[in-house]
């Protein structure tokens, strides 16, 4: 399965005033240690999906680059979902702390359709990291992690975890410190 790194946004949450991805955890850029995490899965082929709000990432990334319009997450992901094979692992650059066994994981326990990676609430909150959205799964109060299979619209499947690689999207200050803390660093940068 090939995998796409949403990495066009502009990451005005994080109080950054570069660009999101390269936004650094424990010395190195989000988007590399995604990347890195990617590269050392099961996944076939790896694309970064860009927009014009990130030409320093475009130009640093060593992998192809599709090209989003920059007018949002879903436009730029349904733009190249266009332009490869499905099913496709989607996932954001602003997952630091994924690696490729955590990755496998996913790929392992999808089977048909398309899936959504959760984490219950109750984890999130224990991190002590930033809560977007929620939704009900199986009784739990879950939010998504970032991490999707885009498939077949039927079955839509839900896997759920509470590994903290999932867990801890960087999205606001406190987010980053708490994936710096945890990738083994002594403190933010």
């Amino acid at each position: 399965m090939d995998a796409l790194v949403m990495c066009g946004g502009q990451g005005s949450r994080l109080e950054f005033e570069g660009e999101k991805p390269q936004y650094e955890i424990a010395g190195q850029p989000m988007i590399d240690r995604v990347i890195d995490a990617l590269e050392a899965s099961t996944v076939d082929q790896v694309s970064a999906v860009g927009s014009p709000q990130v030409p320093e990432t475009r130009a640093h990334v060593d992998i192809p680059v599709i090209e989003g319009t920059g007018d949002g997450y879903v436009a730029d992901l349904s733009l190249a979902l266009e332009q490869v094979e499905q099913p496709v692992l989607t996932l954001g650059a602003d997952l630091p702390l994924l690696d490729g066994p955590a990755i496998d994981w996913v790929l392992d326990a999808y089977d048909t359709g398309s899936a959504m990676v959760a984490v219950p609430v109750e984890r999130k909150t224990e991190l002590g990291v930033s809560i977007d959205s929620t939704s009900e799964y199986q009784g739990t109060i879950v939010t998504p992690t970032g991490v999707n299979v885009v498939g077949d619209p039927e079955p839509e499947d839900t896997l759920m975890t509470t590994d903290p690689k999932f867990a801890v999207n960087v999205n606001r200050p406190r987010d980053a410190w708490i994936a710096t803390v945890l990738a083994g660093s002594n403190g933010p940068r």
